[in-house]
């Protein structure tokens, strides 16, 4: 005879564990249900709400697509002064203005259903919305039971998500030897490679804002001509130093090889430019100053995109300082937008 205990649920029956599986599960049901022209996940952050996962039948939306908060229907029903449900967004004088703006620009919103995704601190993470081109019958408001289920599950799965994420990043940072440059006691190349493989998945998982920053010392190869290499070794150990002192303890950082540091700023992007004026300001400051290069982490680039534009921009910014034109605007990757959300 069996025992309750020794019963294992068949595979396909086992609830969602991923965050972004349990949204294509919530995405693709809304679709079947209530069959609108859109539906989709977004997360907002940096000013920003991006497409995470999207059923479209209509309006062509891909995930990576972004909009300013600011010009978001979603803004005014997390404000509490829009419905969660709107099936005329004629009807409500705020959301009727963005229509409006978003038409201008080729995109009909005559529909709009959204409804929060809040986060483990309660703070707001995204939000689950539904758009139709043309106005629908207003018993679409009934379904605002349905949408607050599912949005409380979507919260859920997030917490639980986030949760082992943060447990696993925790044990992740406990790098083996092989993984450590033994000058600096940072991740060395391999370490800095394998960490961006690991989060590159969680990154797009979650949307979650990051700008990948280059560093080269300037001079290194002087100093180890004139003054030895033990001098090149602690100008070396001082940069990695300063870096370390300047940013958060969960920010990875790396000595790449040579005079080369990376580091991953889990930040948006506006303080990702002052996190690098700090920075370039600490390094000149303590005698070891970098050429510097910083680009932000895309749903369609990934990190091998945003590390190769850092890279470039680094490399701009040593040809400028060796002109002696000073430092160079980074340049900024900013996702594909659309006219509303």
């Amino acid at each position: 005879m069996t025992s309750t205990q020794d019963l294992r649920v068949a595979v396909g029956l086992t609830p969602p564990k991923a965050f972004d599986t349990a949204c294509r599960m919530v995405v693709d049901y809304l679709s079947r249900s209530l069959p609108l022209d859109a539906w989709a996940v977004t997360r907002v952050a940096d000013g920003q709400q991006t497409m995470l996962v999207i059923a479209d039948h209509g309006y062509g939306l891909a995930p990576g697509l972004s909009t300013a908060w600011t010009s978001s229907m979603c803004q005014y029903m997390i404000a509490g002064t829009a419905p969660r449900i709107v099936p005329d967004t004629r009807d409500v004088p705020d959301l009727a203005r963005i229509a409006s703006d978003a038409a201008a620009q080729g995109m009909t919103v005559g529909t709009y259903v959204g409804t929060p995704i809040v986060s483990g601190d309660g703070a707001l993470f995204g939000t689950v919305i539904g758009m139709n081109r043309e106005p629908v019958d207003a018993e679409l408001v009934d379904q605002e039971p349905l949408l607050d289920l599912l949005s409380s599950l979507l919260s859920s799965v997030l917490e639980a998500d986030t949760a082992a994420v943060d447990s696993a990043r925790a044990l992740e940072r406990a790098v083996s030897d092989a993984e450590t440059d033994a000058l600096t006691g940072l991740l060395n190349r391999r370490g800095w490679e394998r960490w961006l493989a690991r989060e590159e998945e969680r990154f797009r998982r979650f949307g979650d804002p990051a700008s990948v920053v280059v560093f080269d010392l300037d001079g290194l190869k002087a100093v180890n001509d004139t003054e030895g290499h033990d001098a090149g070794d602690r100008h070396l150990r001082g940069c990695a130093a300063v870096l370390r002192s300047t940013i958060r303890s969960t920010d990875p950082l790396a000595r790449l090889g040579g005079d080369e540091f990376g580091l991953v700023a889990q930040i948006g992007t506006e303080d990702t430019a002052n996190l690098v004026e700090r920075l370039r300001d600490a390094l000149d400051e303590s005698g070891v100053p970098c050429s510097i290069g910083a680009a932000p982490f895309t749903l369609a680039a990934g990190f091998p995109g945003a590390c190769a534009e850092a890279d470039a921009a680094m490399y701009a910014d040593k040809r400028a300082r060796r002109g002696g034109v000073g430092r160079t605007p980074q340049p900024r990757l900013h996702p594909p937008t659309l006219p509303t959300a």
